[in-house]
């Protein structure tokens, strides 16, 4: 047995180095999310060959999070920049064996130890600039969670601006957001070093427990999805506008199953 120790890269004596600690992993976070549809075959095309298209190929969703997060132990809280960063997550509904499932084809995050635990768990991410506009309880700087709050977001890759979302607040949401809400499946890739073929390609549903839900409110939304030459999220673009939601989310993620395993 190896006498460096560490769940992620890089290993060291300790332990301490790691860029990413073992689970169980406890996530707190500040949810704005936008639905509408899009191209369903746009939609499709990013469907991996184990799914099948949804009941309503063409619905997006698209989600700006700022979360806290933190092992057992806490001690996060503590130093914030280990424990608070913001994503932005695009999902898609999806069937697997004829079952309905939801899956993150893209999605952006600000912080290095963010972005590997995604890759654990099968989330494509990638480096983004997030930023959310916050609501307040006290003063003006900012809106209330009541009707007629203003909420923005925006994503920003490499420089270029990718997304704008805006959800103005009517009330307490009947339903809430759809796209994400059945069982949600990624895909673990990872590349060999001597050849293209993948040296792991897994199908794995994602998991959590001790889920808790604030009430959710809903809106009137709107987005603008901007072209890159390094990004594809433009072929996602709206046609059709279904709401916006706010909310606050909190679980915690143990693990999960692997459904499939093979190569592509």
């Amino acid at each position: 047995m190896s006498k460096l120790r560490g769940f992620s890269l890089p290993l060291s004596p300790e332990g301490k180095a790691n860029l990413l600690p073992a689970p169980p992993w406890h996530y707190s976070g500040d949810m704005l999310l936008v639905e509408y549809r899009a191209n369903p075959d746009a939609v499709i095309a990013l469907l991996p060959d184990e799914l099948e298209p949804a009941d309503d190929p063409g619905a997006v969703s698209v989600i700006f999070a700022d979360w806290q997060s933190c092992t057992d132990e806490g001690e996060e809280w503590l130093d914030p920049y280990h424990a608070q960063y913001k994503e932005a997550m695009v999902y898609v509904g999806a069937k697997y064996k004829g079952q309905p499932i939801c899956r993150c084809v893209y999605i952006w995050v600000d912080k290095d130890f963010a972005m590997l635990r995604g890759w654990v768990q099968g989330f494509p991410k990638k480096h983004g600039d997030v930023w959310m506009t916050r609501p307040v309880t006290v003063g003006k700087a900012g809106p209330r969670i009541a009707p007629g709050g203003k909420l923005g977001a925006t994503l920003s890759v490499g420089g270029r601006r990718l997304i704008e979302a805006q959800v103005q607040l009517i009330g307490l949401a009947e339903k809430g957001p759809q796209v994400n809400n059945p069982p949600q499946y990624n895909s673990r890739h990872f590349p060999r070093w001597d050849s293209l073929e993948p040296a792991l390609y897994e199908m794995v549903t994602v998991k959590g427990v001790d889920k808790e839900c604030s009430p959710i409110w809903e809106g009137t939304a709107s987005i603008n999805v901007f072209d890159s030459p390094f990004e594809e999220l433009k072929a996602l673009e709206p046609i059709e506008m279904l709401g916006g939601y706010y909310h606050s989310f909190g679980y915690t993620m143990i693990g999960g199953e692997v459904v499939e395993q093979h190569k592509r």
